[in-house]
C-alpha cells in the first residue's frame, strides 16, 4: 500500500510538471508572439500576424481576423489563415457578420462553442466552406473601442477549446489592441507627411507653369497614395472646358485599369458622383458596385468600398476626386476622409490660383499685342499712307507714261502693304484663345499650309467677328476648306493668296500660280462651292489667272 501511494504521488508530480512545463511553454509563447506584432508598424502585416499568433497559441487549425466599421454593425475587413486561395475564390465573399460573427459584434465577450450548428445565432456556411464545428472567439479592443474578432476553428486533434486556450487567446488580443494602435497611429503620420509632400508638390507644379493635365494626373496619383487605394480618378465638369456642365468627365486615373476610366462621361446629375460635386458635402460608401453601374463604369473595374470628395466648393467647383478598393479591400476611414479633403482643397486652391495666374499673363500678352497694333495703326499705316499720296500727287505732274505707271504700281503695291498691315493689326486685337471667325479663318489657312509647301497670303478685312453670321461662317470655312485641298491635290503651285473682304457682301477669293483648271476633269468639289454661294443668295466664279494659275471668288450677302 505505501508503494502505491508513493507511485500515485509521483505520478500527481509528474503530471503537475508537465502542466507547469506547458504553462511555461504557452507563456514564452505569447511572449514571442506579443514581441513578433509589437516590433511591426505595418498595419496589414500586424494584423496578419496576430491571427498566426493565435492560431499557433491554442493549435487551431483555421484562423480569421475580423474587422468591424466604425458604426460597430458590421465587418468591413476579414483576413483568413488557413483557408487556400482556391477555397477563398470558390466561397465568395467574405462575411459580412452574421450568425455567430454578428453575435460576437452584438456582444463583445469571449465565446466557446464545441459545436457551431447547435447554437442559435448560427446561420450555416457556404457550399464551398470547409467544415468546421469547434469555435474560439475573443474581441480585440483599442481603447476600449471594439476593433475586430479573432476566430479561430478546429482545434488540433480534434478536441474541444479550453478555458485556457480563451485565456491565452485574450491576453494576446490585449497586446494586439496596443500593437494594432501604434500601427493605426504610425500608418497616419505616414498619411498625413504624404498629404504634405503632395499639397506642395501639386501646388509648386500648378504655379510653376507645368501643363494643367499633367496636374491634374499628378492630383490623381497623389490621392490614391494618401488614401491607401487600389484606383484613384479626377473627374471635372466640362463646363471648364467650354461644354454645357451636364457631365462629369474622368480627366485622370491611377491603379488598376485607370485606361478603361480615362475619358469616362458620369452625368452631372448622378445621385452619387453628381451629389458630391452638387453639394460639395463627400461621400463613402462600404460597397459602390451599384454607383459604379449606374454611372457606366467598364464591367472590368470592380468596386468595392468607395470615398468621394469634391474638389472645391460653390462657384469655384470643378470636380470631385474619388478613390476606390476592389470588393474585399479595405473600406476608407474618417482619417482617410479628412486627409482626402484637405488634398482636395488645397488642390482646388492652386488650381484656381493657375487660372487666375494664367489669365494675368493672357492679359498682359493682349496689352502688348494691342500696342504693337496701336503703333502699327498709328505710325506705319500713316506714314504708308502719306507716302501714297505724295506718290499719287507725282502720277498728275510727270508727263512720261512708263514713269506714271511705275509710279501707279508703287502706290498699289502700298495700298495692299496697308490692308496687310490692318489684317495684322486685327488678329493682333483677337485673344490667342478666341474662337471667333477670324481666328477659325487662320486656323482653316495653317492646318493647310503644311500641306502647300508655302504659307499663303492672307488678308482678312472687316468684322469679320461680329459682322458675319454663324451659318454664312461655317458655309465660308467649308469653302475655303475646299478650295485649298484643291490647290493641295490638283494645282502643283508654289505661292496662294486667301482674301476675305466684309462689307454689305462677304467675298473670298482664292488664287494660285499652279496648273489652272483641268479640261474636262471632274468639278464636283466647285460645284459644292457654287451650291454653297447659291444657297445663301450669292455667287461663285471660277477661272484663269493672268500669268498662269486658278482664281476662285465666293461672294455671298450679308443679312444683318
Amino acid at each position: 500500500m505505501p508503494q502505491l501511494r508513493l507511485d500515485d504521488l509521483l505520478s500527481e508530480v509528474q503530471a503537475r510538471l508537465e502542466a507547469a512545463r506547458g504553462t511555461r511553454d504557452r507563456v514564452h509563447a505569447l511572449l514571442e508572439a506579443v514581441v513578433s506584432i509589437g516590433s511591426e508598424l505595418d498595419l496589414a502585416i500586424v494584423l496578419r500576424r496576430i491571427t498566426d499568433a493565435a492560431m499557433t497559441l491554442v493549435d487551431a487549425r483555421y484562423g480569421a481576423l475580423g474587422v468591424i466599421d466604425e458604426d460597430g454593425e458590421k465587418l468591413v475587413q476579414f483576413i483568413t489563415v488557413g483557408v487556400s486561395d482556391a477555397e477563398i475564390a470558390a466561397i465568395g465573399h467574405w462575411p459580412h457578420g452574421h450568425g455567430i460573427l454578428g453575435l460576437l459584434i452584438k456582444e463583445p465577450h469571449p465565446l466557446r462553442l464545441p459545436d457551431l450548428a447547435e447554437h442559435p445565432e448560427s446561420v450555416g456556411f457556404p457550399a464551398a466552406h470547409p467544415p468546421m464545428r469547434r469555435f474560439l472567439g475573443v474581441p480585440i479592443r483599442v481603447r476600449e473601442e471594439v476593433f475586430g474578432n479573432l476566430y479561430l476553428t478546429e482545434k488540433a486533434g480534434g478536441g474541444e477549446f479550453e478555458e485556457e486556450d480563451e485565456v491565452v487567446v485574450t491576453a494576446l488580443a490585449t497586446a494586439a489592441g496596443i500593437a494594432i494602435e501604434n500601427a493605426r497611429l504610425y500608418q497616419e503620420t505616414r498619411r498625413r507627411e504624404r498629404w504634405l509632400q503632395a499639397s506642395a508638390e501639386v501646388s509648386t507644379a500648378l504655379l510653376s507653369g507645368t501643363d494643367p493635365h499633367e496636374v491634374t494626373t499628378l492630383v490623381a496619383r497623389r490621392a490614391q497614395e494618401i488614401a491607401d487605394a487600389a484606383i484613384a480618378t479626377v473627374a471635372l465638369s466640362d463646363e471648364r472646358t467650354g461644354g454645357s456642365g451636364g457631365v462629369l468627365v474622368v480627366e485622370a486615373a491611377e491603379g488598376l485599369h485607370a485606361d478603361a476610366l480615362r475619358g469616362l462621361a458620369i452625368p452631372a446629375d448622378h445621385h452619387v458622383a453628381g451629389r458630391v460635386y452638387r453639394t460639395g458635402e463627400p461621400m463613402r460608401l462600404s460597397d459602390g458596385a451599384e454607383a459604379a453601374r449606374s454611372a457606366d463604369v467598364p464591367s472590368e473595374v470592380a468596386v468595392g468600398p468607395v470615398l468621394l470628395v469634391p474638389l472645391g466648393l460653390g462657384p469655384a467647383a470643378r470636380g470631385i476626386i474619388a478613390v476606390a478598393n476592389p470588393p474585399g479591400g479595405p473600406a476608407f476611414s474618417d482619417a482617410t476622409q479628412r486627409l482626402l479633403e484637405a488634398f482636395a482643397g488645397q488642390a482646388a486652391i492652386a488650381l484656381e490660383l493657375a487660372d487666375r495666374r494664367r489669365d494675368t499673363e493672357r492679359l498682359a500678352l493682349l496689352e502688348d499685342r494691342d500696342r504693337i497694333a496701336r503703333d502699327l495703326h498709328d505710325t506705319v499705316i500713316q506714314r504708308l499712307f502719306a507716302t501714297a499720296m505724295t506718290l499719287m500727287s507725282a502720277i498728275k505732274i510727270t508727263q512720261k507714261p512708263d514713269v506714271a505707271s511705275r509710279v501707279q504700281h508703287a502706290v498699289d503695291d502700298l495700298d495692299e502693304t496697308i490692308r496687310q498691315i490692318r489684317s495684322t493689326i486685327f488678329a493682333l486685337q483677337n485673344d490667342p484663345g478666341d474662337t471667333g471667325l477670324r481666328a477659325r479663318l487662320r486656323a482653316v489657312i495653317d492646318a493647310a499650309a503644311d500641306h502647300l509647301g508655302c504659307a499663303p497670303s492672307v488678308r482678312l478685312d472687316g468684322l469679320l467677328d461680329t459682322a458675319v453670321p454663324d451659318a454664312v461662317a461655317g458655309e465660308l470655312l467649308a469653302v475655303l476648306s475646299e478650295a485649298l485641298s484643291n490647290i493641295v491635290r490638283h494645282a502643283k503651285a508654289t505661292q496662294a493668296l486667301v482674301a476675305v473682304e466684309v462689307g454689305d457682301h462677304l467675298t473670298l477669293r482664292v488664287e494660285d500660280d499652279g496648273v489652272g483648271l483641268p479640261q474636262g476633269g471632274r468639278r464636283s468639289g466647285l460645284r459644292n462651292m457654287a451650291d454653297r454661294a447659291a444657297a445663301l443668295g450669292g455667287t461663285f466664279s471660277a477661272g484663269e489667272r493672268p500669268g498662269g494659275g486658278t482664281v476662285l471668288v465666293w461672294r455671298v450677302p450679308i443679312r444683318r
